[in-house]
């Protein structure tokens, strides 16, 4: 037979002392458990998916943003900025056409293992490959000259736009500032144009201490809103091409 115990009680102790005695404590002594600590709210999920979605954008700026007294990349280059802007935006994946402005940049996305570049053999494929690797869970960006973007405006306003391809683009810019070459100066004065056409966003870089800024900020946007972005590397930027007789 088993044996139930009670709960347990609180016990009153009686003092011996007589009251109004010196050395009389309390008349009782009460032992027991200590009275619980408060406790603290617990995190409770926001009502609604606003509230859900402005929190996980802000928990990825944190990740993906460098500090303010951080900025930069190591070498300070242009090209060092711009490698160090994809890999800090999970950026992994740079088909390229290729080109004398951009092979410094080129270089050392061969050289770093962190990302995945390879030359085509026209933008249009490079925007195909970006796309579908979007699709898949996977960020890509594309480099290209004046000249390529051209070929492009049929793949943006069939492929890009409509599904909502975060695209993002690094065009050196040929045509203006010493260009040699009349056809180059003639689709320089046609691309910003076409960009507005298709209302998509674009942003002319000439300064270097810009460069990391409007292209960190760049990207972010074009993800989160889902468009294409066009980033033209200005000659005053990266120095541009000319032709010395």
């Amino acid at each position: 037979m088993t044996r139930r115990c009670r709960p347990r009680q609180a016990v009153w102790r009686r003092s011996r002392c007589r009251p109004g005695h010196v050395d009389n404590p309390a008349r009782s002594v009460k032992f027991g458990r200590l009275p619980r600590r408060p406790t603290q709210r617990r995190w409770q999920r926001p009502r609604s998916r606003r509230g859900a979605r402005e929190i996980a954008m802000a928990i990825a700026e944190q990740r993906t943003s460098p500090p303010q007294a951080a900025q930069g990349a190591s070498d300070g280059s242009w090209h060092g900025i711009v490698l160090q802007t994809l890999k800090r935006n999970e950026i992994s994946l740079v088909p390229y056409v290729p080109d004398r402005v951009l092979t410094p940049l080129i270089k050392n996305l061969h050289a770093d293992p962190f990302f995945t570049t390879f030359a085509t053999a026209r933008e249009e494929e490079a925007v195909g490959i970006v796309s579908g690797a979007w699709m898949g869970g996977r960020r890509g960006a594309v480099l290209m000259q004046t000249s390529g973007f051209a070929t492009l405006a049929n793949v943006l306003a069939s492929l890009a736009v409509p599904y909502q391809i975060p695209l993002i683009m690094f065009v050196s810019e040929r045509g203006t500032l010493g260009e040699f070459n009349y056809g180059q100066s003639l689709v320089c004065r046609t691309m910003r144009p076409v960009l507005d056409s298709l209302a998509l966003e674009h942003h002319t870089i000439t300064r270097l201490d810009e460069l990391e800024f409007i292209s960190d900020r760049s990207i972010k946007q074009a993800v989160t809103t889902q468009a294409p972005v066009a980033l033209i590397l200005n000659p005053l930027l990266t120095g541009g091409k000319v032709f010395d007789k």
